[in-house]
């Protein structure tokens, strides 16, 4: 149950607090295997970084979960948050048939959380959604703890997958 009176803190999933690491070969060549890729998702290890973040900002915030991973993931990632003990929260997710870069949908997301709500905090790894969200007024921690392979970012850019 939410308490509409704290603030938000708005956490990305790959990179910020799963370690997509051992699934994105799958992206890597010109045949890239996007079901295997979110099929393996429920495996990723948690980075402790992200995790020891989130449970520290639900001391003073609602959590709320922002990511590029497709709506057909939702089950699969509500389970994963569960078995890591995070904070339950909203989960906002990319449409199946979303391409758009990452950067424009979070940013759509999250400006529109930011008129009902004081977001207090946006934690993501991708770059570009830190630009364009710290442009848009938004305070940014730059999740920078877990690498992240040139196909991923590709995926989250150019081809609106994550």
């Amino acid at each position: 149950m939410s308490d509409d009176t704290r603030p938000l803190a708005v956490f990305d999933l790959d990179g910020t607090l799963a370690d997509s690491g051992h699934r994105q070969h799958f992206l890597e060549g010109s045949r890239r295997d996007w079901d295997a890729f979110f099929s393996a998702a429920p495996h990723d290890p948690p980075l402790e970084e992200g995790v020891s973040l989130v449970l520290a900002s639900a001391q003073e915030c609602e959590v709320v979960y922002l990511t590029g991973r497709p709506e057909k993931c939702r089950r699969d990632t509500l389970a994963w948050l569960d078995r890591q003990g995070l904070p339950r929260g909203a989960l906002h997710m990319r449409r199946n048939a979303d391409r758009r870069p990452a950067r424009r949908t979070k940013l759509e997301i999250l400006e529109r959380l930011g008129r009902e709500r004081e977001v207090r905090v946006l934690v993501d790894d991708d770059e570009l959604v830190c630009d364009a969200a710290e442009r848009a007024g938004f305070t940014v921690v730059r999740a920078r703890w877990a690498v992240a392979s040139p196909s991923l970012k590709d995926a989250q850019e150019r081809q609106g997958r994550t």
